[in-house]
């Protein structure tokens, strides 16, 4: 599947991936600061995600090939790879598949084990609020707020607006599969894969996400893992402690 992605810079390829229900827009401020440091920054939206197509189907597997396939379709050879939550998983995916094609690995607040399901109440929020058609953004917060009470997560969500038609907001999101494929989103990287690269797993502080017990588990399929606590940060790290991540990074890279 061709994605949609918007490059920035010139130099070392360095792709970013989005979490769950996000899109490429989310991680331009730190793209921009990565190009500025001499990478090209691809910030690339998912398969049912942002601009990219949409698709009935929807899996890691098939994230990965699609992360791929866009590394052929541009020539891209020993990049960066970074992703974050949902990303990470994809991110882990691919290098496992690809060990050649990815340099270096950057997996944000995510372990390589299975998730149960837990987006279902903001899945519910967003097919309501797609099915209200309504006319202004300050509506759509208002409506979003009986089912997601979290500020910073529903203005994160309401990246999602688009102007359908002059009258109309809608989603960019393709919500229907999302929903019917919402198992496979948890799903554990399969145990017998492993990346020998160099890796890094960022994880926050104030997230559950990655746990003490997790980081066994961890360097089994990822040998070389260094793991990096960032403080007041919690799943979304990147957005809530951006200077330490930045700095994580960029002395990992």
């Amino acid at each position: 599947m061709e994605l949609h992605s918007t490059v920035l810079g010139e130099g070392k390829p360095f792709l970013i991936l989005h979490g769950f229900l996000g899109m490429s827009d989310n991680w331009k401020t730190l793209g921009k600061q990565f190009a500025k440091d001499g990478f090209q920054v691809h910030l690339i939206d998912a398969r049912n995600h942002g601009k990219s197509l949409h698709s009935d189907e929807f899996s890691y597997e098939l994230m990965a090939a699609d992360v791929k396939e866009y590394c052929e379709s541009k020539n891209l050879e020993n990049i960066i790879l970074l992703g974050h939550s949902m990303g990470g998983k994809t991110a882990m995916l691919t290098a496992c598949e690809n060990e050649g094609l990815v340099e270096k690995l950057i997996i944000v607040d995510i372990a390589p084990k299975y998730y149960a399901p837990h987006h279902q109440e903001i899945l519910a929020g967003l097919t309501a609020l797609d099915e209200a058609k309504l006319t202004s953004r300050g509506d759509a917060e208002d409506f979003l707020k009986k089912y997601i009470p979290e500020t910073g997560v529903r203005l994160f969500l309401l990246k999602n607006l688009y102007w359908k038609t002059k009258e109309q907001l809608s989603l960019k999101l393709n919500l229907d599969a999302l929903k019917a494929n919402i198992e496979n989103i948890g799903e554990a990287l399969p145990a017998d894969r492993s990346y020998h690269g160099d890796t890094l797993f960022i994880k926050g502080e104030n997230s559950n996400y990655i746990r003490p017990e997790d980081e066994a588990d961890i360097k089994k399929q990822f040998p070389k893992a260094k793991i990096k606590e960032i403080k007041n940060a919690g799943h979304w790290v990147h957005a809530e402690n951006m200077k330490d991540f930045y700095e994580a990074v960029m002395r990992f890279v």
